[in-house]
């Protein structure tokens, strides 16, 4: 960028012939109209310039663009000003007039620094997966080894209570305790026994399928059907809430040959969290497409949608936002891992208080 026509058209033939592909522009505010449009690298700018000058273009463009590196052209007389735009987060600066082999390593030092910086990043973020996974994979060998246990532990006590817990309500139902004080109340409290015994029986269960590994059972899966099926179980909380199913398919079937027990425990849990998320005269929207290796689902819905803080928790094992006595945190847990040994994949975008969409990508024939 330099308001000299001659100067500026000279330079960016030869930066041409240098292997480069320059643009040029005239003024701050077309070079920022440029930078608006095209991807950059580099920007070279003059700092006398009229209009917005030099050091508030790059003031512009650092905080618009963080990743372009700036080299500032300078007069001999106006140094301060070169060092007043390092300070503003240029690259570097250089004095007319400049050489040209002078300017060229000072933008292959810039692309070089914006290389390293992508590189810094990447790294960053793979340690930030890496240091996840490590910890994920700590908590699953430590839920591994407890599960069974505890599982089996639990269950055994859990019988007695229920066993106990049914003998009680038989005795206050009889006719001879229709006096009893508080009958009412105590049948309440039973009732709050089973219903807690559900739970916990729900939750060793969940356990227990995580930590013994089944051998899958391979056949052909209509995906449609299968969904259909899937939505009938939910019939009663859909009709209850006037939930508004919508599809978006073709008449094709879609068919994978798959596991298909476990591709409907991935529909059950999506499903009731989709019907669980949305209020009365919700809509869920079911999205099913193909390609020639793989078929992809879609399950949109507009409810109350997952806070931004806790996307990357959903499906670490034991984490809801559910109250106590609706959900253990681990259906999400169990969607992706029968997902990940289906060799599928599965995504989430959400918006909080719009609604949540989880893309499942599953292979056509499961090897």
């Amino acid at each position: 960028m330099d308001d000299e026509d001659g100067f500026r058209t000279t330079i960016a033939k030869r930066l041409g012939k240098r292997g480069f592909v320059p643009i040029q522009a005239s003024s701050g505010e077309e070079c920022l109209d440029i930078l608006g449009r095209k991807p950059v690298g580099v920007v070279v700018l003059d700092v006398k310039m009229p209009g917005i000058s030099g050091i508030d273009t790059l003031k512009a463009i650092k905080q618009a663009y963080k990743k372009i590196q700036v080299i500032l052209l300078t007069g001999n007389i106006t140094v301060s000003d070169g060092i007043e735009g390092i300070k503003a987060g240029a690259f570097d600066y250089l004095t007319k007039p400049v050489e040209l082999d002078h300017l060229v390593n000072k933008i292959k030092q810039a692309f070089e620094m914006i290389r390293l910086e992508e590189e810094k990043q990447k790294e960053l973020e793979y340690r930030a997966k890496l240091e996840k996974k490590m910890i994920d994979t700590e908590r699953l060998v430590s839920l591994g080894t407890m599960s069974t246990g505890i599982a089996h532990e639990i269950n055994n006590p859990l019988a007695i209570i229920n066993e106990s817990a049914g003998f009680m309500k038989q005795v206050i139902i009889q006719p001879e305790m229709s006096r009893i004080p508080q009958k009412e109340a105590l049948l309440l409290g039973i009732e709050k026994i089973e219903k807690s015994i559900k739970r916990a029986r729900k939750i060793t269960h969940q356990l227990l399928g995580h930590v013994k590994k089944q051998k899958s059972q391979i056949s052909e899966v209509d995906l449609k059907a299968l969904l259909g099926e899937t939505l009938g179980l939910l019939e009663r909380e859909v009709e209850e809430k006037n939930i508004q199913i919508k599809w978006k398919t073709d008449k094709k079937k879609k068919v994978l040959w798959s596991d298909p027990y476990q591709i409907r425990q991935i529909l059950i849990n999506l499903l009731s969290n989709a019907v669980h998320a949305v209020k009365n005269n919700g809509i869920i929207t079911l999205s099913l497409w193909e390609t020639d290796v793989d078929i992809n689902l879609e399950i949109k819905d507009n409810g109350i949608g997952i806070p931004k803080k806790n996307l990357g928790k959903i499906f670490d094992p034991f984490f809801t936002t559910k109250p106590f006595d609706e959900g253990t945190g681990l259906g999400l847990f169990v969607v992706h891992k029968i997902i990940s040994s289906l060799s599928g994949e599965v995504t989430v975008e959400s918006t909080l208080g719009k609604g949540s969409s989880f893309m499942i990508n599953l292979p056509k024939r499961l090897e």
